[in-house]
């Protein structure tokens, strides 16, 4: 039997899974590490308790699956994608916490170089926009505010990468630094169309081009693992945690879509070997790049999705666990006439307002948790459906179904909401981890587990479906409403 272990390091925890040749979970370790908030608006992680909870996270799930390192035939990695980590070349010292996709202390910074009218050139080289939501504007301000970090990574004495590269330095002690494609198309600095790290963009936010890393493929021989417990493992498989869950549910085929449900929601539609250029400010990325060929996908970011049931939980108190708040909102029969915008950290697709704040409408006497309850899970499920619609328009054509995961796919209700207010069939992934799912199959891939994508999709089950069943005109009236409170939100800074 041959064992792979992916390794899931994402916003709020670190997890390793073992799977084998049926890609049937045989262990599983997990650790979660601090959320740092120096300021409002910034979020932050220490790279060193990453490393170290990914290194108990495998220790646990090899434990759980009673097999030893020497018995893994390969390693992949997904990640949280935007994130940056600086750290110096000799010692491996990161010069400062990580910051954190989540972050928007670069906000100022994208304002003044969309004043300048450069969005349209970058956008077209990149796929992005100009938001602090990138990695570019997080590492130039890493090295400008940080005393001699600028001359040192002049000096080539820095070196940078998202958590893919941090992880991939460590597991190879130093000797591999790399980013894989969909990862460096994360970044504001790559090229999308070649895959290559672009001069002019790297002159416009003053990064030296010295400290970025190799652009790898998603899937092939990567790096070597050769830490404790680890004695020359092939890291076989990357990907960023959002590609990592489309080609864990196996979107193989272009006009596929899947949406996961973690701390934000992501929507992503495998467009194939073309760069589908949005209009509807969604962003063109990297799927994966295997075998030299280039897939590509067209996205859209919500930056709060599962967040705001923990935000209901911890700083509300409305349940004592996550689980509870389907039971809650389900036990009235609407939302009682309130409306929840979760625009904590700004909004993201289709309106990139960084400046836009969480806004709670309606509220009555007669308004109870379970109306809030509910008005929340409406607004995860319309802040996707204002994707779906862009994604749909960009496309030219409406999406036929959409394949969800991510711990929040669970819950049924929020599912048949979706269904309702977006109007295509839900189909829900029997294993809800697609991006640890996904990792492990490029691996496999790479490392020739298994012999193609064709034997993959054989793997895939399908849990259940969930069918529009709300009248049209009470659809019709709810996006109504939603997008008056997606105005106000969006006047919060005015």
């Amino acid at each position: 039997m041959k064992y792979v272990l992916a390794l899931d390091q994402g916003t709020t925890s670190s997890r390793a899974i073992i799977y084998d040749e049926t890609l049937a979970v045989k262990g599983v370790g997990q650790y979660s590490f601090e959320q740092i908030y120096p300021q409002p608006g910034w979020v932050e992680h220490d790279p060193e308790k990453i490393w170290q909870t990914v290194q108990n996270a495998i220790a646990d799930a090899l434990t759980d699956a009673k097999i030893d390192a020497a018995e893994i035939t390969a390693i992949g990695i997904t990640n949280q994608r935007e994130t940056i980590v600086v750290w110096d070349k000799r010692s491996g010292a990161p010069i400062a916490n990580a910051i954190v996709w989540q972050d928007r202390r670069t906000a100022d910074t994208c304002h003044r170089l969309k004043a300048q009218g450069l969005e349209t050139d970058i956008s077209g080289k990149t796929g992005l926009l100009l938001d602090p939501y990138f990695s570019a504007t997080k590492i130039q301000w890493l090295l400008d505010e940080h005393q001699g970090a600028r001359g040192a990574a002049e000096r080539g004495e820095l070196i940078c990468g998202t958590i893919d590269s941090w992880l991939v330095w460590k597991l190879s002690e130093g000797a591999s630094h790399v980013i894989e494609a969909s990862n460096a198309s994360r970044t504001l600095l790559l090229d999308i169309a070649s895959c290559t790290w672009d001069q002019q963009l790297l002159d416009t936010f003053s990064i030296p081009g010295e400290m970025l890393p190799r652009v790898v493929a998603s899937s092939g021989n990567i790096a070597e693992a050769t830490v404790a417990p680890f004695s020359g493992v092939p890291i076989t498989g990357i990907a960023g945690d959002q590609q990592a869950a489309l080609f864990g549910q196996t979107c193989f085929s272009v006009g596929e879509a899947k949406c996961t449900y973690g701390t934000g929601c992501f929507l992503l539609t495998n467009t194939g070997n073309q760069v589908v250029r949005s209009t509807s400010r969604l962003l063109s990325t990297v799927a994966w790049s295997i075998d030299e060929q280039v897939t590509y996908a067209l996205e859209g970011s919500v930056f709060i999705g599962g967040a705001l049931i923990q935000w209901l939980r911890d700083n509300l108190s409305l349940v004592e666990h996550a689980s509870e708040i389907e039971a809650l909102a389900d036990s009235v029969p609407d939302n009682g006439g309130v409306t929840l915008v979760p625009a904590f950290a700004g909004l993201g697709a289709p309106h990139w307002d960084p400046e836009a704040r969480g806004t709670l409408l309606g509220i009555t006497r007669g308004t109870s948790k379970g109306h809030i309850a509910r008005a929340a899970l409406e607004g995860i499920a319309m802040q996707v459906t204002d994707v779906v619609e862009a994604m749909s328009q960009d496309l030219g054509a409406p999406l036929a179904r959409m394949k969800v995961d991510g711990g929040a796919s669970a819950n049924n209700l929020l599912l048949q909401m979706q269904a309702d207010f977006s109007g295509l069939q839900v189909s829900r992934a029997s294993n809800l981890e697609s991006t640890a799912l996904g990792a492990a199959s490029l691996a496999g891939l790479g490392a020739k587990v298994w012999s193609d994508t064709a034997t993959l999709q054989t793997l895939w089950q399908n849990d259940s479906d969930f069918n529009p069943a709300l009248e049209p005109p009470l659809v019709n009236r709810a996006r109504q409403t939603w997008l008056r409170a997606i105005e106000r939100a969006g006047q919060w800074s005015s």
